[in-house]
């Protein structure tokens, strides 16, 4: 089944971002002074940012989806026939995965991992705006999806942050409004977005960077992007 995705000339592209600012997907970014899409999955194939490049360097291309890689783990991947929701979401196709079985540890609980979970509650809509706990501290504010992909989710990016957790597509209200209200009343030294490769999920990226502008803070931050395969597909 082909996918309609964006194609960007980075001989025509001048670097004014305009197409960057404008992806709802979050999916295109901007290195070394050129837009660059650099996981195709992220692509809504919606085009907002074909009319706002004011050089046309941006196309629209069909292609088959790129194979998945298999490493380590043997990886089954099913695509199963499932009603289209109104959005045209892709992030609401089905999968199923199968992974190899782990060889069982002699001991499992002297090896068990610790939860690195520092504060309750997680939900971006449940937590308060002010809270000693965000006081210098550093903050991951993640799709709750991508625990539960990324096998070493609390040793790489819980440990040491403060959580957020949430979900833009299934939640009624955008977070923007309660993200600004938390970074304009502590002092945070920084802030960590997880998002899994679905197009949808580029609304928590959204979210964060209208509430760091609104803040009217200078705190660093950085993207992460799992695949639905578990793997980190942007540092």
């Amino acid at each position: 089944m082909q996918k309609k995705s964006i194609h960007i000339d980075s001989e025509k592209c001048i670097g004014c971002g305009a197409c960057a600012a404008v992806c709802r997907g979050s999916a295109i970014v901007m290195r070394s002074g050129k837009a660059q899409l650099p996981v195709e999955a992220l692509c809504d194939g919606l085009g907002n940012c074909l009319p706002v490049c004011p050089v046309n360097a941006i196309s629209f291309e069909m292609h088959e989806p790129p194979l998945q890689n298999e490493a380590t783990v043997k990886m089954d991947l099913k695509q199963e026939e499932v009603p289209a929701l109104p959005c045209g979401c892709p992030g609401s196709n089905v999968r199923t995965i199968q992974r190899m079985a782990a060889v069982p540890r002699r001991d499992p609980l002297a090896h068990a991992p610790s939860s690195r979970l520092g504060q309750w509650p997680i939900q971006i809509r449940l937590v308060p705006e002010k809270a000693l706990y965000f006081d210098n501290a550093n903050l991951l504010v993640s799709a709750d999806c991508a625990a539960y992909a990324y096998g070493n989710f609390h040793e790489e990016f819980m440990k040491n942050r403060i959580t957020l957790i949430g979900c833009p597509k299934l939640d009624d209200s955008s977070y923007r409004d309660k993200l600004t209200a938390i970074l304009a009343s502590n002092n945070l030294r920084s802030v960590m977005v997880v998002r899994m490769e679905v197009p949808c999920c580029g609304g928590i990226v959204e979210a964060v960077r209208a509430a760091l502008g609104n803040s009217g803070k200078i705190i660093p931050w950085q993207i992460k992007v799992i695949s639905t395969e578990g793997h980190v597909l942007i540092e």
